[in-house]
């Protein structure tokens, strides 16, 4: 285990115009922390990665392992990846198809010169905590999916890394084994408390993987924080976005309540009155569907809407509603509202939310509200 510290990392690509993959970052990882880089494609999350691995050069900045600086930039300081100590799990898997699993796991011993008893013991130890003991002596392609990973998860800790990357490794498997791994690398984790950071796109990997998340967004961290935080109160309307409130209604203060393109929404916003113009931000889990005729309760936020489509969701329905010009996503859940099963494109129904369920942002795209708000990094 190794305390990780980056400090002002950047990193720039020539081209026309030449592009900032990673803009003044850093950023402190405890030992024993699994910290998650999360983020769309190009936000520079896979950078920053290949900066710690010591597969990319960066321009500036500095990155120390426990009391070894493996980079400086002003110091002209970089050292390979061989010398870094770090264990790194790929997308692909990389595995060797000539060798058998026992040498594809062993691969990073015989690069650091460990002797033949000491990488039998450790090859064996290490795929039976991955529950792959069985397999030593199959080749890759005699292999399933779920269990190429797990071998390339063992080769990943085998050596006893300082640092252990991850670079999206479940994103090839079908949904079942993504589950599956996922609960297994959340478990080994919590037994041998390796140092972890795990790159994905995928918000539920890491709401589950995660002792922090750092949200990125064109280079930089735009929110650091714990999963339950970063979940409950996102500092800015880009992370809401990203964590799953994808319904967003920019409603505008006029008279004495609120409208979207001009038509009305009822309820009150629990905003301050020197707000005029809001974004709200909610889950479609929070989105309620009662038929037209019906009012919302009490400070809830009701909305005319029409139904666009409606699927099958097993104990749900997920539906799609529009009001104005926008587009909303709504789960009804058919223990609740039975009669959601029978919605049809061109109903007509009230679509409306709990004040208190959604999140508000102003022009700036920072939360505003009565709940203490979580800071956004560099905020």
């Amino acid at each position: 285990m190794s305390h990780v510290r980056i400090e002002g990392l950047t990193k720039r690509f020539a081209g026309k115009p030449p592009s900032v993959a990673v803009d003044d970052l850093s950023l402190e990882i405890e030992a024993g922390e699994f910290i998650v880089l999360l983020g769309p494609s190009g936000c520079g999350k896979t950078t920053t990665l290949r900066c710690l691995a010591g597969l990319e050069t960066p321009d500036e900045g500095r990155i120390s392992l426990g009391d070894r600086t493996v980079l400086d930039a002003r110091a002209k300081t970089n050292l390979p990846p061989n010398k870094r100590r770090i264990g790194m799990v790929f997308q692909s898997y990389a595995l060797w198809p000539h060798m058998q699993v026992r040498r594809n796991i062993g691969y990073p011993l015989r690069a650091r010169r460990v002797d033949r008893e000491q990488s039998r013991q450790w090859i064996e130890e290490t795929a039976e905590l991955v529950d792959c003991g069985a397999l030593l002596d199959r080749y890759p392609g005699q292999l399933s999916g779920g269990q190429q990973q797990r071998v390339a998860l063992a080769r990943g800790l085998v050596a006893r890394p300082d640092l252990v990357l991850f670079d999206e490794p479940l994103s090839n498997l079908d949904a079942r084994l993504r589950d599956q791994v996922r609960a297994q690398l959340h478990e080994l984790h919590a037994r041998l408390g390796f140092t972890a950071v795990f790159v994905t796109h995928d918000q539920s990997e890491a709401l589950a993987l995660g002792d922090r998340l750092a949200i990125m967004k064109a280079g930089r961290i735009e929110q650091l924080d714990t999963p339950e935080r970063v979940f409950e109160e996102p500092a800015t309307e880009y992370v809401a976005g990203f964590i799953g409130m994808s319904n967003r209604l920019p409603l505008r203060r006029q008279g004495g309540g609120w409208t979207l393109d001009g038509q009305p929404v009822a309820g009150e916003l629990p905003v301050p009155r020197s707000h005029d113009e809001v974004a709200v931000r909610l889950r479609p889990d929070d989105l309620r569907l009662a038929p037209a005729d019906e009012k919302p309760p009490d400070r809830g936020v009701g909305l005319p809407a029409q139904i666009v489509d409606a699927q099958f969701g097993g104990r749900h329905m997920d539906v799609v509603v529009s009001f104005a010009d926008c587009r909303l996503q709504a789960r009804a859940p058919l223990g609740e509202q039975p009669w959601a099963r029978r919605l049809a494109p061109g109903e007509q129904v009230t679509a409306w939310f709990p004040g208190e369920a959604a999140i508000y942002y102003g022009a700036d795209g920072v939360r505003i509200g009565t709940r203490a708000p979580a800071t956004a990094v560099g905020a």
